[in-house]
């Protein structure tokens, strides 16, 4: 059958345990066609219905959404179909936040009365800023900046579906309330966590500066009377908030539809999601780019790191995506920014080795076949470091603007009708029924018990005790 009938027919799907016959309606959309896994329910054997199997989420639609699309195959990302590469050359941070939280661009009087709510809303609460005083010197800005947002949940009680009735979110101006909370914060809490580390007192947010001027301004301000950061460099850190403010159903914002279908207040889903991001296989690829390139060293050890990728010795970063099978179009941008950026910083280094690396890797069949093309972590490391950005804030710059998509999908997601609580279903291997057995009649199995031990500790074992 072509793809033409499939559109317009069903699945036919017999089980051969039963011999029962269902039809399920194929439905499709621009992205795929696809079925409903519920329908497979009632083709059951003792009872038990049948279940679809799909660890990763592989091959899995878990929701409806209107807010960006994805072509892998072709290179392609829209955010509320308009091209993300028209949006990374004309438009602002706050206005694309708008355009995916809201569904449309802003009229000139609009987008005036969003940057203004979202202006008001960049202090941050006195106990806020003191907890985070609070933090040790070392602590990574991540955590920090995860644990506030968590905290800040509290600071709000009037706006907790579990303290004010789970319906609160309904009224949207409730709801706008928290949108301008978290987007005018992000660059103050993520300001305060990099000075923290640097023994710095909080700067307060300056008047009449754009989103991203002012949170460079927290960032870098030290006792000039005028300070004003350079504005090649604010466009460029725009532009990579611009790319990385959305990206469809990718782990971390997955968690914030997975939370919210508690109910849970949206401080804590944007803290769950935030934390999800802080993972290495998510928000920390940009960093192991930076490794990798540091690892190589020089121009001339690339030929046998790519040998040693061919052979599986080493991981070549920043190459390769879950979605993408094609040059990811974000990639090709910032490598574009990444020259302003060198304009004004002077040239990174591993630029070079990145540029030769990548030149290598595309001209490679081996890399050719499997379809590894640049991905947007490959360059924005080497862009943070350019601007003096330390790799532990490289996550933390990626969570600031992923919050416009997050705070997006936790709208859409409030409106959805479909938006049951998740629970999805287990593949139980583990043991059938058996009794509990006393603790002197038990067997003793081999498992591990061990962890790892300081040097104190250590010490600590050697000595004798009563």
């Amino acid at each position: 059958m072509n793809r033409l009938n499939l559109l317009a027919g069903h699945l036919k799907v017999t089980d051969n345990r039963t011999g029962k016959t269902i039809e399920i309606p194929i439905s499709t959309s621009r992205e795929s066609d696809y079925v409903n896994a519920v329908k497979f329910g009632s083709l059951t054997q003792d009872g038990q219905p049948l279940r679809i199997y799909d660890p990763g989420y592989m091959n899995t639609i878990c929701c409806t959404s209107k807010i960006s699309y994805i072509d892998g195959d072709k290179g392609i990302l829209e955010y509320r179909g308009i091209p993300i590469e028209q949006l990374a050359e004309k438009s602002t941070f706050v206005e694309v936040a708008y355009l995916l939280i809201n569904g449309e661009l802003p009229s000139a009087t609009q987008l005036k009365v969003w940057e203004d709510k979202i202006r008001t809303h960049t202090f941050l609460h006195t106990d806020a800023s003191a907890m985070m005083k609070s933090f040790r010197y070392d602590a990574h800005p991540m955590g920090m900046l995860i644990s506030t947002l968590s905290a800040i949940s509290t600071f709000h009680p009037e706006a907790n579906p579990a303290l004010s009735g789970q319906n609160i979110y309904k009224n949207k101006e409730i709801r706008n309330k928290q949108i301008y909370r978290l987007l005018g914060s992000m660059p103050t809490i993520a300001s305060n966590s990099f000075r923290n580390r640097i023994g710095r007192e909080h700067n307060m947010p300056a008047e009449n500066m754009s989103y991203v001027e002012n949170f460079l301004y927290m960032l870098d301000k030290l006792n000039e009377k005028e300070y004003k950061p350079h504005p090649q460099l604010v466009r460029a850190l725009e532009i990579l908030f611009i790319l990385h403010a959305e990206h469809e159903l990718n782990c971390s914002t997955a968690f914030v539809r997975h939370l919210s279908s508690s109910g849970v207040d949206v401080y804590t889903a944007i803290a769950g999601a935030a934390g999800a991001l802080y993972g290495p296989k998510h928000g920390g690829a940009n960093e192991a780019v930076l490794r990798m390139l540091e690892e190589i060293g020089d121009l001339k050890n690339i030929p046998q790191f790519i040998q040693d990728v061919k052979d599986r010795k080493k991981l070549l970063m920043g190459f390769g995506h879950r979605v993408y099978k094609n040059y990811d179009p974000r990639a090709k941008i910032v490598k574009q920014v990444a020259e302003s950026v060198f304009q004004i910083t002077g040239k990174e280094p591993l630029i070079e080795i990145a540029v030769e690396l990548e030149r290598i890797a595309l001209s490679d069949e081996y890399f050719i076949k499997r379809k590894l093309y640049p991905n947007v972590d490959f360059y924005s490391g080497v862009i943070y470091r350019a601007m003096g950005f330390p790799t532990d804030m490289f996550p933390v710059l990626f969570t600031i603007p992923r919050v416009a998509g997050w705070l997006a999908h936790w709208k859409e997601y409030l409106d959805d009708k479909e938006n049951n609580i998740i629970r999805p279903r287990q593949n139980y291997t583990g043991y059938t029924k058996r009794d509990y057995i006393p603790v002197d009649k038990r067997q003793e199995f081999p498992i591990y018990l061990e962890s790892n031990k300081s040097s104190r500790q250590k010490r600590r074992e050697t000595a004798t005790t009563n």
